[in-house]
């Protein structure tokens, strides 16, 4: 139950963050400075004392990274069942009802087909704004698809995940995607067609344990927060103090786990850089 109260909090926080008012000022989390809702919309939604990147929902994301009007979305209308009658302290049917009604989206990935500085790309887009950008069947599938897609269209393939793990109110059916995604994304390999996995924060559980890590080139945001338990888990478990800076991108960068990190302003600009090395049209 307190895993359902910390998601809960942790949207509404994200919710805040993308709804804030015009006219508004805002607080970053990592430094405590106060900014113009002006002046965070135009440094991308990350902290212009700082450089700590904000959460976003998919569709902002999107935007700041594909050409304008590029995008062609794909499997929309993918919606995940209740094939467990889950029930916590509200069924599982009904949380997916209101997340839909609150978010706009049907599930916890935005997918499709969009350029980047004019290169064709099958992307996909997590949002830690549905159910805590938690992995369930819908991802899965969405995730298989877009690697379909990358391979008819022969282009590269770019996952961008924000999550809390598998979603638990699907048990096995969620687990399952960690092997589905990873073994389709061979598909590419056998294509020779490139695989760029961006992680965001945060990227945990059974997402980080399968897709996730598995890119020809795994970049990640400043500071985000990468690992697969929890700090706080992990701590309790081995009952001693962690190094500083432990589960975040630089940390993971310097332990060899990702090959760069990025701040959100040069992400656009590094991705199609990647692209044109490791993909010629």
């Amino acid at each position: 139950m307190a895993w359902f109260k910390r998601s809960k909090t942790n949207l509404e926080t994200s919710a805040r963050r993308r709804d804030v008012p015009d006219g508004s000022w805002v607080k970053c989390d990592h430094c405590s400075e106060m900014m113009h809702q002006k002046q965070l919309e135009a440094a991308l939604y990350t902290c212009i004392h700082c450089d700590a990147s904000f959460r976003i929902g998919s569709a902002q994301y999107l935007e700041i990274l594909l050409d304008k009007g590029s995008f062609k979305e794909a499997d929309r209308k993918l919606r995940s069942t209740d094939p467990l009658n889950f029930t916590d302290s509200k069924g599982y049917g009904d949380r997916i009802e209101a997340t839909i009604k609150k978010t706009g989206i049907q599930d916890a990935m935005r997918s499709g087909m969009g350029k980047i500085h004019g290169i064709t790309v099958s992307i996909a887009v997590m949002d830690f704004g549905f159910i805590g950008g938690s992995m369930g069947s819908v991802v899965g599938e969405k995730i298989a698809r877009s690697i379909d897609r990358a391979v008819k269209n022969k282009c590269p393939l770019i996952v961008i995940s924000s999550s809390g793990g598998a979603r638990m109110m699907e048990g096995a059916y969620s687990l399952m995607q960690m092997a589905k995604t990873s073994a389709r994304l061979t598909l590419l390999h056998d294509a020779g067609l490139p695989y760029i996995s961006l992680l965001l924060d945060p990227t945990t559980g059974g997402v980080t344990a399968s897709f996730a890590m598995l890119g020809d080139v795994n970049i990640a945001e400043p500071r985000a927060l990468i690992g697969f338990a929890g700090p706080r888990v992990i701590k309790q478990t081995i009952g001693r103090d962690l190094p500083e800076g432990f589960q975040t991108a630089e940390f993971l960068l310097e332990k060899g786990f990702l090959d760069k990190v990025v701040p959100r302003a040069e992400m656009r600009d590094t991705l199609a850089t990647l692209m044109r090395h490791m993909h010629s049209s």
